[in-house]
């Protein structure tokens, strides 16, 4: 198995456009993947003992949005509510909305960038629960746009039971989004958190209430 021959700068620069055809959001998509490949690659040669692991969540797929969908769908199923049915609601809901797929990758971005404890794109994708949890509440509010409450309600159910971050569906976040360590954040039902906010959380939780706004480029953080 080839090593990833990706080096870590302390601070990841966008693409520049190769193909007419692409989108520079499809263009940036096409690259942090990339990277995330050969991450996992390295870290499949590096690690033997994490090879299977590597490859059923991130080298045995085409893409982000197939990769994220298979890994949250393993990480929210329930003896009830099973891990193929998330992973087609995730898939088609990715796949179906460019902007959601847009948001994960400047989330990807936000945690490599802006947390010195992010050592790559590929542990972010895999084991950091705040970046987890706002990808399936972005599907959770897409649910909820949709009147599909019910569903929206349960897998909303299902982040806080597993991630500890609770995320009423209705509440509405931008993207750059990062949750440091995560655990204890809760966003409410009118809550509206803007573009590149950070959330350090140093002890239990940090909550908003009700009707709160956070605009673009804000840091929060709870002591």
């Amino acid at each position: 198995m080839p090593a990833g021959e990706l080096r870590y700068p302390s601070s990841i620069s966008c693409p520049q456009i190769s193909q007419a055809t692409e989108t520079p959001m499809e263009e940036d998509e096409a690259w942090v993947w990339a990277q995330i490949k050969a991450e996992a690659r390295r870290d499949a040669e590096l690690e033997p003992a994490l090879a299977s692991y590597l490859y059923s969540t991130i080298l045995s797929h085409s893409s982000l949005e197939r990769s994220l969908a298979f890994h949250l769908g393993n990480k929210l199923c329930s003896s009830t509510l099973l891990s193929t049915l998330l992973y087609d609601l995730f898939l088609n809901t990715f796949s179906s909305d460019p902007s959601l797929r847009a948001a994960a990758v400047a989330d990807l971005r936000a945690a490599r960038v802006r947390d010195p404890a992010c050592v790559s794109f590929s542990h972010c994708l895999l084991n950091y629960k705040g970046f987890l949890a706002c990808q399936a509440h972005r599907v959770a509010h897409k649910l909820w746009t949709q009147s599909r409450r019910p569903l929206a309600l349960a897998l909303h159910s299902r982040i806080s039971d597993v991630f500890a971050v609770d995320i009423h569906p209705a509440a509405k976040i931008g993207k750059g989004i990062l949750l440091d360590h995560a655990t204890g954040v809760v966003i409410g039902e009118t809550a509206v958190v803007g573009n590149n906010v950070q959330f350090c959380i140093t002890l239990p939780s940090v909550g908003l209430g009700r009707h709160v706004e956070i605009g673009i480029r804000r840091l929060v953080m709870e002591f």
